[in-house]
């Protein structure tokens, strides 16, 4: 099976604007494809891994890489799948970010000579003379196509900021820019930068008169439609300093049933024949399924050692024991203290499972809190210092755990 026949066959693929054209270009390893990586953060997310996977899967066959990170389309902030502005970023925060994400990108992609390319359109964007680009480009976007856009309509209601608005002509200018200095032939991103691509593909199509392809790859969403990826506690990083590896296990291990067989499609670099195979397994054996899920994406961002140690942990934990190594801890200082004190309502909310001490009441009462797998049902129980010395193990339900430590 060809790199273009196995992304249909996993679901990878949502809209593509030359079907029999790119599926030549990547089964014969001719694209020179770029994704974009806007800073908005200094790390990469769950969000960006589909991306990162499909990168390496073209790479694999043969199709050349570019990695753009947006220094320069990060002052500005993409609109799309937004209900407000994003917050506005310092110069010095960008660059801190692109930074960031080369790092984590280098243990992923293959750089180097004939390999792949990172670049940053900060070198070509914050270059630009408003006037030369208003005459250069100006004149191929339409305003009422642009309007139309999705990324913009679901705005409209709410405002849309000019800055927000220059958005689509920046990606459309990184393609142009792109194709004319690097050779740049495709654009894969998710669904919903569609109407960014398309503005890029146009836009080469009206200034030079070559073709250029795009295709976007499908969005990262569970059985209910919303977008994977999160926790209560935000996103899942996948730099091991915001999301341990203990948790990163975690989130997969607790993903729902319905979404087990379709993440080891579009997410693992298991075989097909494999996959499917295991969705052949008797339903008692979804545990098993959701063990193999987590370690094989552990083991991709983390690495086999800490893949192995998450998925021991968690072996122990859900077995009873008292593994508290490797799972996610909160140091608790003498200012967390009131009397040398502290009581399980404020504990909760130390380890990030509850929000409020309401909210940590509700958890209490409703019978899904215990420490030290005693259950805890007294809402006035409390610790002391010494009690945490050694750490305590903080559960919430039956997949949520947390270690609390006091240190001095």
């Amino acid at each position: 099976m060809k790199i273009f026949e196995e992304l249909e066959a996993r679901g990878l693929i949502a809209q593509v604007t030359d079907n029999e054209e790119i599926k030549e270009l990547i089964n014969n390893g001719g694209a020179k494809f770029y994704i974009g990586f806007d800073p908005t953060a200094d790390s990469l997310h769950v969000g960006h891994f589909m991306a990162l996977c499909l990168m390496k899967r073209l790479q694999m066959a043969g199709n050349k890489p570019i990695v753009l990170i947006g220094g320069g389309t990060g002052h500005v902030g993409d609109p799309s799948g937004r209900t407000d502005m994003r917050s506005m970023m310092t110069t010095e925060t960008i660059q801190h970010n692109c930074d960031c994400f080369k790092k984590q990108m280098e243990k992923f992609i293959e750089f180097g000579e004939n390999k792949a390319i990172m670049v940053n359109n900060a070198d070509w964007l914050l270059k630009l003379n408003y006037v030369e680009l208003l005459r250069e480009v100006g004149a191929c976007f339409s305003v009422n196509n642009m309007l139309r856009a999705e990324c913009y309509k679901q705005r409209m209601e709410k405002g849309l900021s000019f800055l927000e608005f220059n958005y689509m002509i920046m990606q459309a200018y990184d393609f142009y820019y792109l194709h004319n200095n690097y050779g740049c032939n495709m654009q894969f991103g998710g669904d919903d930068q569609w109407s960014n691509m398309l503005a890029g593909t146009e836009l080469i199509r009206k200034k030079t008169g070559d073709d250029a392809y795009a295709m976007t790859i499908t969005l990262l969403l569970n059985s209910e439609g919303k977008k994977m990826g999160k926790t209560a506690n935000g996103a899942v990083w996948l730099d091991p300093n915001r999301t341990s590896p203990f948790e990163f296990y975690q989130y997969w291990r607790n993903v729902d049933d319905a979404d087990v067989m379709k993440c080891f499609k579009l997410l693992t670099f298991v075989s097909l024949e494999k996959i499917e195979e295991m969705n052949g397994w008797e339903d008692n054996r979804i545990n098993e399924k959701k063990e193999i899920l987590a370690y094989e994406l552990t083991q991709m961002i983390h690495g086999k050692e800490e893949a192995d140690k998450a998925q021991e942990s968690a072996r122990a934990l859900f077995c009873g024991g008292g593994d508290c190594e490797n799972m996610p801890t909160t140091v608790l200082t003498e200012a967390d203290f009131e009397n040398g004190q502290i009581d399980i309502l404020n504990l909760l909310i130390k380890c990030g499972f509850a929000q409020s001490r309401g909210e940590a009441k509700r958890l209490i009462q409703q019978g899904g809190v215990s420490v030290n797998d005693e259950p805890i049902s007294a809402l006035d129980k409390k610790y002391e210092q010494n009690d945490l010395k050694n750490g305590l193990k903080v559960k919430k339900g039956k997949k949520h755990f947390h270690k609390a430590v006091f240190e001095v």
